[in-house]
C-alpha cells in the first residue's frame, strides 16, 4: 500500500513540473551590435489594396478644390469618405492590383512600390501644371488600413492595425502579448508581398541583438508574422488541457489509497 502512496506523489510532481525553464533572453550579444549599421529611417511603400487618404491644399482657398475628390463626384462604391481640415468632404482611394489610383483632372497615377514622400511629390508634379506659379499646392498622403498580423507562440494572436506607418518586429510581438515559454526565438517568419504580389519567406532570430539593423525589423503593412513554438509545446497542448482533470483525479487516489491504508492496520 505505501508503493501506492508512493506512485501517486511522483505522479503528482510529474504533473506539476511538466513545464521546464526556457531561456527568455532577448539580444544575448546586445555588446557586440553595431548600432551604426541601424541608421536608416523606415518608410513604408504604398502596395495593391491599400487605401490611402489623399487631400490636396493651397493658400488660395478653393483653387484645387477639383484635385479632390469631392463627395458630389460620382465615385466608385470601393471608396469610402473622409473629411478634410476645410470641411469639405472627400473620398479615400483603393489602390488597385496594378498600383494606381484615379485622380480627378490629372487621372491615373501609379503610385505601388512607391514611399509616401515619394507619391505625395508624384501627384505634385501632375497637378502643378495646372496652376499658376504662384501657386503651391500641399499634398498629403496617408496610408489608412496599415495591418498587420502574428500568430503562433504568443500570447495574443491576432491581426492588429497601427496609424503611425512604422512598427518594428518586437512592437508587433509586444502588441500580441509578448512570446509564450515555448516560443522559438530564433524562428520567427515573416511573410512579405511585394509591389508585384510576390510573397517572401524570411527567418528572424530575436535573440541577436543585430536584428535592429535587418531590412526585415520595420514591418511592412499586411505582413505575417509567424512564431514556431518548441515541438514539446505541441506535444503537451492535450495534456496541459487536462492537467487540472488529471489532479483531481490523483488526489482522489491518494485520499482513497491513504483511508485503505488506515483501515487495514
Amino acid at each position: 500500500m505505501k508503493k501506492i502512496i508512493l506512485c501517486s506523489f511522483v505522479l503528482l510532481s510529474l504533473l506539476t513540473s511538466c513545464v521546464t525553464t526556457k531561456k527568455t533572453i532577448y539580444f544575448e550579444n546586445k555588446d557586440e551590435i553595431n548600432t551604426a549599421l541601424s541608421k536608416t529611417l523606415y518608410d513604408a511603400k504604398i502596395m495593391p489594396k491599400d487605401i490611402l487618404k489623399i487631400q490636396v491644399f493651397s493658400m488660395t482657398p478653393g483653387i484645387v478644390e477639383p484635385f479632390n475628390l469631392l463627395k458630389s463626384t460620382q465615385a466608385s462604391s470601393t471608396m469610402n469618405s473622409t473629411s478634410t481640415n476645410q470641411g469639405a468632404t472627400v473620398y479615400d482611394y483603393l489602390v488597385d492590383n496594378e498600383g494606381n489610383v484615379d485622380m480627378p483632372i490629372i487621372g491615373t497615377v501609379h503610385l505601388g512600390g512607391l514611399t509616401k514622400n515619394e507619391a505625395e511629390q508624384l501627384i505634385k508634379s501632375k497637378i502643378v501644371p495646372y496652376l499658376s506659379e504662384t501657386e503651391k499646392p500641399i499634398v498629403h498622403v496617408r496610408i489608412a488600413n496599415y495591418k498587420y498580423a502574428v500568430l503562433g507562440g504568443v500570447n495574443k494572436p491576432g491581426v492588429f492595425t497601427t496609424q503611425n506607418e512604422k512598427v518594428s518586429i518586437l512592437e508587433a510581438i509586444a502588441q500580441a502579448g509578448d512570446l509564450t515559454t515555448f516560443a522559438r526565438r530564433d524562428h520567427i517568419f515573416l511573410v512579405r508581398e511585394n509591389a508585384e504580389g510576390q510573397k517572401d519567406y524570411h527567418q528572424l532570430d530575436i535573440n541577436d541583438a543585430n536584428i535592429i539593423s535587418s531590412p526585415y525589423y520595420y514591418l511592412q503593412q499586411n505582413d505575417v508574422i509567424y512564431v514556431e513554438q518548441q515541438k514539446i509545446a505541441t506535444r503537451n497542448s492535450y495534456f496541459s488541457a487536462n492537467t487540472s482533470i488529471l489532479l483531481t483525479i490523483t488526489s482522489a487516489l491518494m485520499s482513497v489509497a491513504t483511508l485503505i491504508l488506515a483501515l487495514s492496520k
